[in-house]
């Protein structure tokens, strides 16, 4: 057994079935040893910063720890945004990544990269591979790191060691979650107690880490009959056809759940990080309760921080409240709810048939035909605002995406990695035609390992949510820089050896929702959508009236001089709203 085949035992011995990436150089030996066995498949790809994406999307819907590697230098630099993706989304991933020999360390040689120098931001611990004799050590303590932090580690094997005879194998040892739980001090947990007793108007701000407690939330708000408004990761957990959910509150949220946090006379903040401060009150008084410590009072002022696992909290605090009779608050944001959720059915309607077409309708559509357990990849932008607004992940529907760190091109390859751990669940990516074209080439590799993920891709021929950022800051949209230069994407989907079809008419949209959940290949709806459509949050400030209010002005002035491009822009977006 050399050095590559002991790593990949211990891979193998903690659950690991596939590891994403681009091969070479240092990783041959490793690649080696996995083909020679039939429990752990090398998926290679494209692209290494979409085997990072990849190996996201499987460790999201798993919750267990997924592999993704790179190649000396540059192979190795290609996986840092993946990377950085499932650190800010807290989903256990090791990188496995080359390094040239030894010897030559130092001394500037072809691809060298002082890879712990750039990696140190990313990852939580990195096993540097300098011997066989440490090598089971090293290893060991990174995926340790990685699974019971939920985080992202690194393993570097150097080429000359990667094929050295292996050493210390009595120092491999079965690896173990922990299933501890954090557990609040009683009398923290009596101050909360008497807050809510004592407050009128409660809000709930849910966090994705109320995952293992929902029921226990949904309890607390029924009890103290508050509201609940989610992030956006956790729109899986507490869905638009749960009792007591008012919607998403923020930039892409709703006015039911803008509301409930803002209007409320005490805040109930629960396992979330909100990083939006603008859509947080910050003279109300605030309970935050979060298992990481350092999030308590990092967005808003916070009277009372509890240090605890949500369940631990609610099974401890629930018996401590009482049961509160007015319900008028709580009603008052239910019927907003329900009445916006009626707006955006209406403006979801086939009926709605200018063309290029609304986008809304095949988000809507999606949702009236994707299974209940269907898994939905969203990408960053106004595919988001789209999939927030029409899209109820109720039952066993999980979502995934960048929602913290943001980036592009996460939908795809994130898809594949969750198709790959699920391959009897639909997958369902929600992309913008700028996303996808940041990272369509790995759908040859969806073709290779046949998995029939669909992709709806929104082709409005724009970068569309950064046209809104501009408008927001007052600038005048420059087209020429958000302009999108697209193929069909339909026909790509075909000359890959997947299925397609192109969709420019209301009529259609059903029967290619339909087409695309039946196929058992990856498929491409290539949706042509107005590039004008409107996505407002559900407050705007003063500063942001005044940002948009500038730039109207400004493209109106271009249109007088005679910019047709603004003026093609200005109708779009009015018949995006009124048609």
């Amino acid at each position: 057994m050399n050095v590559s085949e002991q790593l990949l035992q211990i891979l193998v011995d903690v659950g690991v079935k596939n590891i994403y990436g681009v091969t070479g150089d240092a990783l041959n030996f490793f690649v080696s040893a996995i083909e020679a066995r039939d429990d752990v498949n090398w998926i290679g790809c494209k692209h290494e910063g979409n085997a990072s994406f990849m190996a996201f999307g499987e460790s999201e819907t798993t919750g267990n720890l997924a592999v993704c590697a790179g190649t000396v230098g540059p192979g190795a630099l290609h996986l840092i945004n993946g990377l950085y993706n499932a650190k800010k989304e807290r989903t256990p991933v090791i990188a496995i990544t080359g390094q040239i020999p030894r010897e030559l360390q130092g001394t500037n040689y072809f691809q060298e990269v002082d890879l712990k120098k750039v990696f140190d931001e990313i990852c939580d611990y990195q096993a540097i591979i300098r011997t066989p004799e440490e090598a089971p050590s090293v290893i060991q303590r990174a995926i340790k790191i990685a699974i019971n932090n939920r985080t992202v580690c690194r393993i570097e094997v150097a080429a000359d060691v990667a094929e050295m005879k292996a050493e210390r194998q009595e120092y491999v040892h079965p690896i173990k979650r922990s299933l501890a739980t954090l557990v609040p001090h009683i009398s923290e947990v009596q101050e909360a107690a008497n807050a809510i007793n004592s407050a009128t108007k409660i809000g709930i701000l849910a966090g994705h880490g109320c995952r293992e407690a929902r029921e226990e939330v949904l309890n607390l708000s029924r009890k103290i009959k508050a509201p609940i408004t989610h992030t956006t990761k956790a729109a899986d957990i507490f869905d638009h056809d749960t009792e007591n959910v008012v919607g998403l509150t923020g930039l892409i949220g709703n006015p039911s759940g803008y509301n409930a946090v803002m209007k409320c006379d005490l805040l109930i903040m629960l396992a979330t990080d909100f990083p939006y401060t603008e859509f947080l009150p910050h003279d109300t008084k605030t309970i935050q309760v979060d298992i990481r410590a350092e999030n308590i009072g990092n967005r808003t002022s916070v009277a009372i921080g509890i240090h605890s696992d949500i369940k631990a909290f609610a099974d401890l605090i629930l018996p401590l409240v009482n049961e509160k009779t007015n319900t008028d608050f709580l009603d008052k944001l239910k019927k907003s709810f329900v009445n916006y959720k009626e707006d955006k059915k209406e403006e979801a309607s086939p009926e709605r048939d200018y063309e290029p077409l609304h986008p809304q309708i095949f988000a809507d559509k999606i949702n009236v035909h994707a299974s209940n357990d269907a898994i939905f990849t969203i990408e960053t932008g106004t595919s988001a605002i789209w999939a927030m607004n029409h899209i109820s992940f109720h039952s066993g529907r999980r979502v995934l995406g960048s929602f913290n760190h943001g980036s592009m091109a996460v939908g795809l390859p994130s898809a594949m990695g969750a198709q790959m751990a699920h391959p009897d669940r639909e997958v369902w990516a929600i992309s913008g035609d700028g996303a996808f074209n940041m990272c369509m080439q790995d759908f040859i590799t969806a073709v290779k390992y046949k998995l029939p993920v669909k992709i709806l891709v929104l082709n409005n021929s724009q970068l569309s949510f950064v046209k809104l950022e501009m408008e927001q800051v007052g600038l005048t949209p420059t087209l020429d820089a958000l302009q999108q230069e697209n193929i069909n994407f339909a026909d790509y989907a075909r000359l890959c050896g997947g299925e397609g079809i192109r969709v420019e008419h209301a009529k259609d949209i059903e029967n290619a929702i339909i087409q695309a959940k039946r196929s058992t290949k990856p498929f491409i709806i290539d949706a042509v959508v107005n590039s004008g459509e409107l996505a407002l949050p559900p407050h705007i400030g003063f500063k942001e009236a005044i940002g948009f209010g500038t730039s109207k002005v400004k493209e109106v002035a271009q249109i007088i001089s005679g910019d047709k491009g603004q003026w093609d822009n200005l109708k779009k977006e009015l018949k995006g709203w009124f048609d």
